[in-house]
This record gives structure tokens, C-alpha cells and sequence, in this order.
């Protein structure tokens, strides 16, 4: 099937995607760590990765298991990049950071998915009839059981960096990644092949040190992690390393070397909101439940809520030293949400003792 393998990835790159490659449906090496992953508890309070099927087994560890149907996975993957500073250049205490991600004026979820699904419908159309009663597909973005940069790697659509993050050679890091299972016997491409090299600034750039080592990463320590999928207070120990970081962190990223060169999106939908590059503190930490519904309606920093929002602006507070805030931090120490409350007062002190 060699032809459709061609016209399905022309049907990609009308869609607007940057990259698409074919991976065997098989159950990679990369899989098999996993559950070891899982039972370090490495995964923190992400519950989600930890779904088992009806024997008790957890389903991101097989994709086999998953979809015992499928024989081929069809990765698309698009750059989300803009033409923007990355947080390490950006030193300025009075305002905070978001990860490059969240930007945008439409969910990834949603932006991703629906020029996935205009992938899906036109191979629906290209399969022969005889084929058609037998076939199934299925799109996911970052909706499904599957680990889809380990798939994107035996697609060929790039390789995992030591950051645990997919890189392409051409496009660098910025990419949101797509996957569609599929019932045929697609040609499949060639693994991309590692070129990390000897390089390790990811690992050293990491202020936390949330990587146990190359391609290991302990997310209970991830400033990604902890800005945006923690619950409640976020560990003391951890609060001072993580800077002006208010959702998500781009730090291992900006330091890559292969994103010194990466192209800037031309997707509409990636292009930033107005006041999410580099937003200032006090407007996040003052923002009302109201403001925050109508100011991120479709965007990913929902899933932070309003109250880890604002716990995040008091921790970055803190570490700014700007004595400005301290008013601010005052009212946010009378918060009846208890982890912003307690995360200002944590931040009030941070800031008196640097006077």
C-alpha cells in the first residue's frame, strides 16, 4: 500500500501539518519501562496514566492491548513555535511565564484534532471497497492510552531527546503530535535515528533536577508538572527553583540546541492571546473566577483551575523579590483558598527577607 502511505501523507500536509510518518502498530521497547515508571511513582498524582484494562494492566504499556486491530499508526505532527523570546531571555520580576503551548487562541486538543480528522476522512476514501466493511480507525490527541512520541519515533517523525521530549532535525521540539490507529498494513518509514548526541543541557538547565538521568524523568519534581497538574501546596522545597514559572515550563526546550534554528508557525490558531507572553503577576494573581473563565474560554490553562493559577502567580511572586507585590501577596495571605494563602505567606517572607 505503498500509494496510499503517499497520498495519506499528502492529505497531512494539506491539512496543515508539518510532518507525517508511518509507525508499525507493535509494542516498542520504550513501552516496556513504563510500568517500572509507574510503580516509582514517577507519574505523581497523574492518575490518568495509570488506566489498566479489565486484567489489571495498565494500557499505556500496550498498544497491542489497546487496539489489538490496529496494524499501522499514522503520526501527524504540527509546529506550534511563534516569533516570541524563550523564558530564558525574558529576566523581567514583575512578570511571570507561560509555557509556549498555552498561548494559543485555540486548545492544541481541539486545533490538532480536527485537521487529524480531515486526514482520517479522506484515507477513508482512499481505501478500496472491498477493504472498506473491515476497516477502523481511530484519532487521538493526546486523548487515548497511547504514549504518541514513541510512536512518532518508529514513524520516523523524530526522536526522543534526553528531555524525554520528540525532536526533529528540521523543526526542532515545538510540536504538537497526532496519531491515527489504523486497521491497514501501511508501508512503514524508518525510526528516527538520536542525535542528542553527548549534549546534556537539557539535564543541567533543569532548576529542579526532575531528570533521574538521560531520557528519565522524575515528574514529581517537573515545574511542568507541578504549575499545572499538582493539586493543593506545592512542596517548600521545590518553590524557590521555580522562578517566575506560572504554567508549565519550557526551560529544557529553550536550552536545546535544535531549537536554536526552529521555524516559526504559521497556523493562525498558534498565535498567541493578547497578555499570555510573559503576563504579569499581579494581573494573574488578582484575576477574578469570572475573568479567568472568559480570559482562557478554550484554552489549556483551564485544567490549571483559578486556584492553581493564582497559587503559581504567589510563588513566582516570591521569587521575584519585587517588594511591589507585597500588598498584593497581603490580600492573597487572607485567601480563602488555602494553597494560594499559604503560598503567599510562603512569598511574603521570601520577599521581606531579600529587603
Amino acid at each position: 500500500m505503498s500509494d496510499l502511505t503517499t497520498l495519506v501523507k499528502r492529505a497531512a500536509e494539506d491539512a496543515g501539518f508539518d510532518v507525517c510518518g508511518i509507525a508499525p502498530a507493535m509494542d516498542a521497547p520504550e513501552l516496556q519501562r513504563f510500568p517500572e515508571w509507574i510503580a516509582a511513582g514517577h507519574a505523581g498524582e497523574m492518575k490518568y496514566l495509570e488506566a489498566r484494562d479489565e486484567q489489571g494492566d495498565l494500557k499505556r504499556a500496550s498498544l497491542a492491548r489497546v487496539a489489538p486491530w490496529a496494524r499501522s499508526v499514522i503520526v501527524c505532527a504540527i509546529n506550534y513555535n511563534t516569533a516570541h523570546p524563550y523564558s530564558t531571555q525574558v529576566h523581567d520580576p514583575s512578570r511571570g511565564w507561560i509555557s509556549r503551548y498555552a498561548w494559543s487562541r485555540e486548545d492544541y486538543h481541539d486545533a490538532a484534532l480536527r485537521r487529524l480528522q480531515n486526514v482520517e476522512a479522506v484515507l477513508r476514501q482512499l481505501v478500496p471497497a472491498e477493504l472498506q466493511p473491515t476497516l477502523t480507525t481511530r484519532s487521538y490527541v493526546d486523548t487515548g492510552p497511547i504514549v504518541e512520541r514513541v510512536c512518532a519515533k518508529y514513524a520516523g517523525v523524530g526522536w526522543i531527546g534526553k528531555n524525554t521530549c520528540l525532536i526533529n532535525q528540521k523543526k526542532g521540539s515545538w510540536l504538537f503530535l497526532g496519531v491515527i490507529l489504523t486497521s491497514l498494513d501501511l508501508a512503514p518509514d524508518m525510526p528516527a535515528p538520536d542525535r542528542c548526541g553527548t549534549c546534556t543541557r537539557c539535564i543541567e538547565a533543569c532548576p529542579t533536577d526532575a531528570f533521574l538521568g538521560p531520557y528519565q524523568l522524575d515528574a514529581n519534581k517537573c515545574i511542568a508538572y507541578l504549575t499545572i497538574e499538582k493539586r493543593g501546596t506545592i512542596p517548600e522545597d521545590l518553590r524557590a527553583e521555580m522562578g517566575h514559572h506560572v504554567f508549565g515550563c519550557d526551560i529544557c526546550q529553550d536550552v536545546c540546541p535544535w531549537n536554536r534554528k526552529a521555524p516559526a508557525s504559521t497556523a493562525p490558531e498558534f498565535q498567541p492571546r493578547p497578555g499570555l507572553v510573559n503576563p504579569a503577576l499581579a494581573w494573574l494573581a488578582e484575576m477574578s473566577e469570572e475573568d479567568f473563565r472568559q480570559i482562557f474560554r478554550g484554552s489549556p490553562i483551564r485544567r490549571t483551575k483559578r486556584s492553581g493559577l493564582r497559587r503559581n502567580a504567589a510563588i513566582a511572586m516570591g521569587n521575584s523579590g519585587n517588594r511591589e507585590f507585597l500588598p498584593i501577596l497581603d490580600k492573597l495571605v487572607a485567601d480563602e483558598d488555602e494553597s494560594v494563602s499559604e503560598s503567599a505567606h510562603w512569598a511574603k517572607n521570601r520577599v521581606s527577607s531579600k529587603m
